[in-house]
């Protein structure tokens, strides 16, 4: 709420969080590069992740392109199986979102690297998954080395 406070009427945590916010936007926008871990938390993003998201914006405006023509990877891990076909298809509220604030919103060069099924090989029940989270696992390694050069 700081940047929705009149100066003389803030406190000094709110001046604190300005500053938060505005240090975070100008390390966003003077990047070379950006890479982003982030799991899927409950079907979304964490509250963590979110309110970063939200100190950013707080600073830099709904619609400024903070990573403009930035190249940026997006690393995502999803303990289940979210893809077409599968009985929980859509239920990936973060993969979007995080699309949306990193590449419409900022303008990143994006690249996502995504791998579902991480908790086949521990969780009952995915035991005829874990071949398949393997092969995801191997196909997330490449993808990252090649988004690495």
């Amino acid at each position: 709420m700081a940047s929705f406070t009149p100066e003389a009427y803030r406190t000094p945590a709110q001046r604190e969080a300005l500053v938060l916010a505005s240090a975070l936007a100008e390390e966003m926008q003077g990047a070379d590069a950006a890479i982003l871990a982030v799991r899927l938390y409950n079907y979304g993003v964490s509250q963590h992740f979110k309110t970063w998201v939200d100190l950013v914006i707080s600073s830099a405006g709904p619609t400024t392109p903070l990573l403009k023509d930035t190249p940026t990877v997006l690393v995502t891990a999803l303990g289940g199986g979210y893809g077409s076909g599968t009985p929980r298809e859509g239920w990936d509220h973060s993969t979007p979102y995080l699309e949306r604030v990193l590449a419409d919103i900022w303008g990143a060069d994006l690249t996502i690297i995504k791998r579902e099924l991480t908790l086949a090989e521990t969780a009952p029940g995915m035991e005829g998954l874990r071949e398949l989270a393997q092969q995801q696992r191997s196909d997330a390694l490449s993808a990252a080395r090649d988004a690495g050069r």
